[in-house]
């Protein structure tokens, strides 16, 4: 499971920290995805694993 990132300096409620925490005992199964599309075979097949995609140089002018 990921984990959370609070960066120093943000501000979070406690309500926010209350929800955050109730998701961090969520296990995998019980996570709602059904607001996400599935992926289609063809986008499955278009992606590559993020170490092997090309970084754009940028050139200075």
């Amino acid at each position: 499971m990921g984990s959370l990132v609070v960066y120093k300096g943000m501000k979070i409620s406690a309500e926010q920290q209350k929800r955050i925490l109730e998701m961090k005992e969520l296990k995998d199964d019980e996570i709602d995805y059904s607001d996400i599309p599935p992926l289609t075979d063809e986008e499955l097949a278009k992606m590559k694993p993020a170490r092997l995609r090309r970084q754009k140089q940028k050139i200075a002018s």
